[in-house]
């Protein structure tokens, strides 16, 4: 969304503006922003005060020349309707207007957005002030791309259709829809900036609205996740949204969340927005920028879960839980070491036909003494479709059934309740890295209508194993087993 005039403009700065400013550790020496200012001058565009400071941060380098951002990238949390492509296009055609042979791909999820994008700046290139350093465009679909007099060419394209895969010697990506980016989709194209020879280093954006619980947006998710827990050292990251606690309808709270509105973005479009949105969640997410986790609609705050990770295990006795999905196609296998706070671990999520064998015979194997795992443990199973067959396997591999606890719904209930309390309190560490399945599993949980775990088109498996487990590790050396009849007891 363009500028109505160069002299229209918003003062309000991006510290006023911004929920969330994350910078790089250390020293920012000078940036490129001047430079590139006064390209997009020359274009005939003027950002506003906010832009300006998001721009110059952005583009900030250290003493020895290099980005800033160059390792960690660039994430702009921002709803629809703020400029979000204006601003970053500009930049880009400024760098590569700059730079000689600079590449730069643009890529979104769907093909509609990219096409959309494609258009809107197409015809940006094709201004008076900018066409003289443009020497071709070419709309094909699937094959758009900008190319430059000097050299430099952007290339657009959707991620749904496989695009940057392939791609070597690039200099700036822009992740379009960051929101629906998953790691698969990441690796496949950040590997392409590996070989830059640009000299201040390469440049990824990332920008998107909050995810949907549906979404994959663990990439987009993590980059957040990682930026407010202070953990990143070489990412800038920028959120505009409103307060958690927002009236959907409330006015001020649209000009809190959106820099733009109303002296770029009309009060019309925001009202054609919040007619199109189907629901007010899609409207708190989308024209909003308001997180799920923030609104506190999760059961569990993705931001807190990550705060409680650690980098070594501790050690200890350990209780195992097992889950079946509903339908008996998914099961995973977690852990609790019994200590202080308790410690979980997801050890396995299989295809349960595949995986059944496997969990028997883990917990058969051998401990670093030389004994059986089951000797001094249990495990705690939930799940009808294999719990059965599960216990069957166990017992042909002659494990004792005090060792074996199949709960009903009552106790799956209280081990969710009692996961979900855990991670409130603080009082439950799990591994920072490598356990990518829980992560997102904890990422996309809800609550169903008993209490217990559920994903949306999703697993929620993992969860409910840690959660058994965690429970089995709580509930001390007693545990009766309504199955049974009977106490399970661990010597």
């Amino acid at each position: 969304m363009p500028p109505t005039s160069p002299t229209k403009t918003s003062t309000r700065r991006l510290s006023e503006v911004a929920r969330h400013v994350v910078i790089p550790k250390g020293e920012i020496a000078t940036s490129a922003w001047p430079k590139v200012e006064a390209r997009i001058l020359e274009f005939g565009d003027r950002f506003d005060e906010w832009q300006v400071g998001a721009a110059r941060l952005m583009l900030g380098k250290r003493a020895n020349g290099e980005y800033a951002a160059t390792v960690g990238g660039i994430t702009l949390s921002i709803p629809r309707q703020v400029a979000k492509t204006y601003m970053i296009s500009r930049v880009l055609f400024a760098l590569c207007t700059i730079y000689p042979d600079y590449t730069a791909l643009w890529t979104a999820h769907r093909t509609r957005t990219t096409t959309k994008t494609f258009n809107s700046i197409r015809g940006f290139a094709m201004r008076a002030n900018v066409s003289k350093y443009v020497a071709s465009i070419r709309a094909a679909n699937g094959e758009q791309e900008i190319r430059f007099t000097n050299g430099s060419m952007i290339m657009f394209g959707a991620r749904e259709q496989g695009f940057g895969r392939g791609f070597d010697e690039v200099d700036a990506e822009v992740f379009d829809e960051a929101q629906i980016l998953t790691e698969k989709a990441l690796e496949d194209m950040v590997a392409a900036t590996n070989q830059s020879r640009h000299p201040h280093g390469a440049l990824l954006f990332f920008m998107g609205t909050p995810p949907r619980p549906t979404d994959p947006g663990e990439a987009f998710r993590a980059r957040r996740i990682e930026a407010l827990s202070g953990e990143s050292e070489d990412a800038v990251y920028i959120e505009c949204s409103a307060d958690p606690d927002a009236d959907p309808d409330d006015r001020e709270q649209w000009a809190k969340a959106n820099p733009s509105f109303p002296h770029r973005t009309p009060l019309r479009s925001m009202l054609r927005l919040r007619k199109n949105l189907p629901s007010d969640d899609s409207w708190l997410r989308e024209a909003l920028g308001i997180w799920d986790d923030d609104r506190g609609t999760r059961p569990i705050n993705v931001v807190q879960w990550r705060a409680l990770g650690v980098n070594v295990k501790p050690e200890g006795k350990s209780v195992f839980g097992v889950a079946f999905s509903a339908d008996g196609m998914n099961m995973s296998l977690g852990a609790a070491t019994v200590t202080d706070p308790v410690h979980v671990e997801l050890l396995q999520v299989e295809a349960s036909g595949d995986g059944l064998g496997k969990v028997a015979d883990f917990f058969c194997e051998l401990d670093d003494d030389g004994n059986p795992r089951w000797k001094r443990s249990r495990v705690v199973i939930s799940g009808q479709a294999g719990a059965h067959v599960l216990r069957q396997l166990l017992r042909e591999r002659r494990v004792p059934d005090r060792r074996i606890v199949l709960v009903n719904t009552p106790q799956y209930l209280a081990a969710c309740a009692l996961f979900e309390d855990a991670v409130k309190a603080g009082d439950v560490t799990h591994l920072r890295t490598g356990q990518e399945a829980l992560d997102e599993c904890v990422a996309a949980v809800e609550k169903d209508k008993r209490g217990g775990w559920t994903v949306p088109d999703g697993d929620e498996t993992p969860i409910e194993s840690v959660s058994l487990a965690l429970w089995g590790a709580r509930t001390g050396r007693k545990l009766r087993d309504p199955s049974m009849k009977r106490k399970a007891v661990i010597t």
